[in-house]
């Protein structure tokens, strides 16, 4: 049996997001900057996929511009901002457990002589409120923070903290990175006084290489790619017209029913905490109920190393990462864990497991037998 649960790192694609793309590529492959037949064609697919996201998210198209995914979207957004608005202040404020695709981008804003704030979070991994009250200044250009954590699957607080930084400084652009949480929640960018909103779609069963940034068009941003002057010169470069008809296309397959399809994951992943209650010495990081995501679940095995255990998994054919598949390669700890106070022996025993619409309660009873079978197996033979 081959269970996948590594969805927060990427997702099958839809089959009929799989078969579009296909047409567009083999049939309606024209550019759609070209004014014949083929060009408009293609250019029509661009169309639909901006009705389509404005339509979710309540917003104008125009606001809609289209990227190669969740990086690429979270540098325009931090570097554009920060590029745009350096004369304001040169004040930024994100988190300590943001991903790599923000937390490398503000390294780099600090080499160029901009003032980055660093906010703790609690032992969920939550921010706290009065910390971004107090961090929010005159010179605060930009705040970025997560909607779900792709680690602990920990949501924040983001209409709370919209309403605190507009309250501070009107003028304080508010980025969210909603790459694990588009698809999965209602987000509304104009409710919560969000700027600039993330998002990628292959965490939505879309493909790779596709994704797009909601920029309000009140606030001031700098492209950061030039060329041909594509998507009014934000962001230039022949548009992926399969990768946006096919990440628009599992934007609407993914909220067509979305409420009935989170309250059976939070079902699912409630009955894997159950399960997994059941096995001494085993810590679930993150939010419990619905304050985490109903996706993922991040559990460290005291005595057993997350590789270890990952390939235990895999040897049953279930699939699963330790931390983010970002970071999964990389000897360094995790910084989310660090921050949410993961005792030190802790670090290296982590293990994600994310879930998807597709996962079963089959598939969640077979990996509960398989973690009851290998984790006393694998103690039995550590070494104290």
């Amino acid at each position: 049996m081959e269970v996948y649960l590594d969805n927060s790192a990427t997702t099958r694609c839809f089959e009929e997001v799989a078969q579009l793309m296909m047409k567009i590529m083999c049939e309606d492959y024209g550019n759609p900057s070209s004014m014949h037949h083929k060009g408009v064609e293609a250019e029509h697919y661009i169309r639909h996929a901006l009705e389509t996201l404005a339509r979710i998210l309540k917003v104008n198209e125009k606001e809609i511009l289209f990227t190669s995914g969740g990086t690429e979207s979270d540098n325009i957004a931090l570097i554009g901002t920060a590029m745009a608005n350096h004369r304001a202040g040169r004040h930024l404020i994100t988190t300590k457990i943001e991903h790599p695709a923000i937390m490398q981008t503000m390294r780099y804003l600090e080499d160029q002589g901009f003032r980055v704030t660093y906010l703790p979070v609690d032992g969920q991994g939550r921010i706290r409120l009065e910390d971004l009250k107090q961090a929010v200044g005159r010179d605060t250009i930009l705040v970025s923070i997560m909607h779900t954590n792709n680690e602990i699957g920990t949501l924040e607080p983001i209409a709370e903290a919209g309403e605190i930084i507009k309250k501070r400084n009107p003028h304080t652009i508010f980025h969210v990175d909603a790459v694990q949480g588009f698809g999965k929640f209602r987000i509304y960018p104009s409710r919560m006084n969000i700027d600039l909103l993330s998002v990628s779609a292959h965490k939505i069963h879309g493909p790779k290489g596709a994704g797009f940034l909601y920029v309000n068009d009140k606030i001031k941003i700098s492209p950061i790619i030039y060329g041909g002057g594509q998507q009014k010169g934000m962001r230039s470069g022949t548009e992926n017209v399969a990768g946006i008809a096919g990440l628009a296309r599992a934007a609407e397959l993914m909220y067509e029913n979305l409420d009935a399809d989170m309250e059976r994951l939070y079902r699912l992943r409630e009955m894997f905490l159950q399960g997994i209650s059941k096995i001494d010495q085993v810590k679930v990081n993150g939010c419990a109920g619905k304050e985490g995501a109903s996706h993922i679940v991040s559990l460290s095995v005291r005595g057993i190393r997350s590789e270890v255990l990952l390939h235990a998994l895999e040897d049953r054919g279930i699939y699963v990462s330790a931390g983010s598949a970002c970071a999964s390669n990389k000897p360094m700890p995790s910084a989310t864990l660090k921050a949410i106070g993961v005792e030190r022996d802790l670090l290296e025993s982590t293990i994600r497991f994310s879930f998807s619409i597709f996962t079963t309660e089959e598939e969640i009873r077979y990996t509960l037998e398989a973690l009851y079978d290998i984790i006393p197996m694998l103690r039995k033979y550590t070494r104290h």
